[in-house]
């Protein structure tokens, strides 16, 4: 039975190494040239980086590849690994359309080929044989023009039966010369009806507290409680939720070990402020969201109790879920009749 909620998962980072190795010996062997067998390849893609910089580089290697005719093969196989492996019922996919659109066209021809993107994407993730409810989120990116944002807000207004909502990508650290574009953006989207999140409060470098009213969600959001828990506070009054995916912190370098996200949980929970488990870029981690429980599990980070209480929080903040109740707590209810339902 599918149990969980996937509310942070971008769509290049979602290749895992074995799929992507298969394309590039089938399809583009100039890529794979460089790597003498797969190990070597599994062990580039996989490793930890020094920093997030460094780390969303990665992104490129699948972006350039993922056009608009090979998205249909990924996009199954990921659905195909996300219900079979990871007994997902829910999955928002989250990427730049712009980026998926060939560079060698002009930034208005560009701009008119996002809507095919989308309308792909949305498409090849609706497949019968693994019944997933999901649902896209449109990033704008701190590395492209106002122009290019403003129509990827544009983009999602206009095709929300496939979009859930506009995230703002790219590195955190780079908002700090735009922030007041990116503050406008965020209130046109909420003012065509759009819903948040955002990338931010995830480094050091990202914490910007401007755009937090903007947000029904934050990406990430680990520096709240780590360095700022007196946000804790107006968090959860305004009802947000993290959306923390915890081996990033590993692979980035923001972290040096997962014991370090107790005090993020312990802070968030006291606090009241809700937290989705996520796992950000699944295949270049390697990594699928029931090792994600696990390995918090098993670290002491949080127990089974409060393992129940991010897993409904995933369905509760979930932007295009409309059931009444998550199939996590369905299953528990099963279970155990006597145990009074969280949430």
């Amino acid at each position: 039975m599918a149990l969980h909620a996937e509310l942070h998962r971008h769509l290049g980072g979602s290749v895992v190494p074995r799929v992507l190795w298969r394309y590039f010996q089938r399809n583009r062997t100039d890529l794979a040239q460089p790597f003498s067998n797969y190990e070597g390849f599994e062990d580039f893609y996989t490793k930890p980086r020094n920093t997030l910089d460094e780390y969303l580089e990665l992104h490129t290697l699948v972006e350039g590849v993922q056009t608009d005719e090979t998205l249909p093969y990924f996009v199954y196989r990921l659905m195909r690994g996300a219900y079979i492996f990871e007994s997902l019922a829910y999955l928002e996919l989250r990427y730049t359309p712009y980026l998926r659109t060939p560079d060698h066209l002009s930034q208005s021809e560009r701009i008119d080929r996002m809507t095919d993107i989308v309308e792909i994407v949305g498409k090849a993730s609706q497949i019968g044989e693994y019944p997933i409810v999901t649902s896209q989120i449109l990033c704008m990116h701190s590395r492209l023009p106002y122009e290019v944002n403003r129509a990827i807000v544009d983009l999602a207004a206009q095709m929300q039966h496939y979009v859930c909502g506009v995230d703002l990508a790219g590195g955190d650290a780079y908002y700090a010369d735009r922030l007041d574009e990116f503050v406008e953006l965020y209130a046109y989207a909420q003012s065509c009806g759009l819903k948040t999140t955002g990338h931010l409060y995830e480094t050091t470098e990202g914490c910007y507290p401007e755009l937090l009213p903007y947000l029904m969600r934050i990406g990430h959001g680990i520096q709240i409680p780590l360095r700022h828990p007196d946000l804790l506070k107006q968090v959860a009054a305004q009802g947000q939720c993290l959306e923390v995916c915890p081996t990033t912190y590993l692979k980035t370098g923001t972290l040096e070990s997962i014991n370090q996200l107790k005090v993020v949980f312990d802070r968030c929970f006291e606090a009241g402020v809700d937290i989705a488990i996520c796992t950000d870029n699944a295949g270049l981690h390697n990594v699928r969201l029931p090792f994600e429980y696990e390995s918090l599990l098993t670290h002491d980070v949080i127990d089974f109790h409060q393992l129940q209480l991010c897993q409904d929080a995933a369905f509760r903040h979930a932007f295009a879920w409309t059931h009444k109740q998550p199939p996590a707590s369905i299953l528990s209810n099963i279970l155990n009749p006597e145990l009074k339902p969280v949430g």
